[in-house]
């Protein structure tokens, strides 16, 4: 079953996202952050995957209405993005998931510069109880790892060439340093973006395929 398209308020203003609810109407919720190409349709078809799964899960549309198909654009809109703005557009998801979750405890997961972003937005809400950051980069967002309130997975990529897998440990280090619950997987072979279907270049099934199976089993754990 697809999603639809939701507005939700976001410290006096609005923003707009994807949401997919599960058959039985509701589950626990699940922030789904964009990849620096925007709200594209790989991510909805994540909050889909999210929905089959018995989650309720909510993509912010981080660029408002902007999207890119190609690099250059792409990593226009990745510099030009508003922290601030990002904040309170993941504040605002949090809170408009909240009400329609099965649970108190929500999830973060994000891709690339969503990855980042999820972690930043599990340093912002308490609600947020388990965090996946997939190869998650951005060099203006800076999250406080000693506000985290949930554990942290994070998943990268052998050849990386902008996580490397030293980025990778050095994340996983910070996260342990502050007294939070951290634990990586760098996957052999895989390159950034493995875990993107659309994008036969560096697209690794295998990868993905069990990503996707400890992003579940991380986030059926810890969302009560």
């Amino acid at each position: 079953m697809a999603g639809t398209m939701v507005e939700f308020p976001s410290n006096g203003g609005k923003t707009s996202g994807y949401l997919a609810t599960p058959a039985s109407g509701k589950g626990a919720g699940i922030i789904v952050i964009q990849e620096w190409w925007g709200l594209v349709g790989h991510i909805k078809k994540v909050c889909d995957r999210f929905a089959a799964e018995g989650f309720t899960a909510l993509a912010p549309d981080m660029y408002h209405g902007k999207t890119a198909s190609e690099p250059d654009g792409a990593g226009k809109l990745f510099m030009a993005l508003n922290i601030a703005q990002a904040e309170k557009d993941l504040r605002g998801a949090a809170t408009y998931l909240l009400g329609r979750s099965s649970t108190k405890k929500l999830g973060a997961v994000g891709f690339c510069m969503g990855g980042q972003l999820a972690l930043f937005a599990a340093t912002l809400n308490p609600s947020v109880g388990a965090c996946v950051n997939f190869y998650g980069i951005h060099p203006n967002v800076k999250p406080d790892y000693g506000k985290l309130s949930g554990p942290v997975l994070g998943l990268f990529a052998e050849k990386d060439g902008f996580v490397t897998p030293q980025v990778a440990k050095d994340t996983d280090a910070a996260i342990k340093k502050a007294g939070k619950q951290s634990e990586i997987h760098i996957y052999p072979g895989a390159d950034h973006g493995f875990f993107n279907d659309e994008r036969p270049d560096v697209y690794d099934k295998t990868a993905a395929a069990d990503a996707w199976h400890r992003t579940l089993a991380c986030f059926r754990q810890h969302l009560k």
